[in-house]
């Protein structure tokens, strides 16, 4: 059998296969990497063709599909670098808020600033 022939593949792979090859083009990604990458992930979750052979009996292994479910998508790659940047600090500043809400973030003291007054110890002192 040559190099990429898909025969010995169930037709619930090929079908999986194409419908990961069209999420991956939907992202932008060329129509050759999409399909490498959706047969990658199904040989990863399905471990190879099942027509024929030993193994056809072994377990499906979804975490290839998770994995690319977290990863960013379309919105946050179209976003400048600067404006992901200004999302992240924003959301890092509510999550402070709301440990603290009864001080505003200004107010708040560093740890550097704690340890220069003595409210805090340094755990390995020079």
């Amino acid at each position: 059998m040559p190099r990429g022939d898909k025969s010995s593949y169930t037709d619930k792979q090929k079908r999986m296969a194409e419908h990961i090859e069209e999420g991956y083009e939907k992202r932008g990604v060329s129509e050759d990497e999409a399909e490498r990458r959706a047969w990658a992930t199904v040989n990863k979750e399905t471990h190879g063709g099942k027509k024929s052979g030993s193994g056809r009996g072994t377990k499906e292994d979804h975490s290839p599909s998770r994995k690319g479910g977290y990863l960013g998508g379309e919105a946050s790659a179209r976003r400048p670098a600067s404006e992901r940047s200004a999302s992240a600090k924003k959301g890092a500043r509510a999550r402070v808020s709301e440990m603290l809400p009864d001080r505003p973030r200004h107010q708040l003291a560093s740890r550097s600033s704690m340890r220069d007054k003595g409210a805090i110890e340094d755990r390995h002192p020079l």
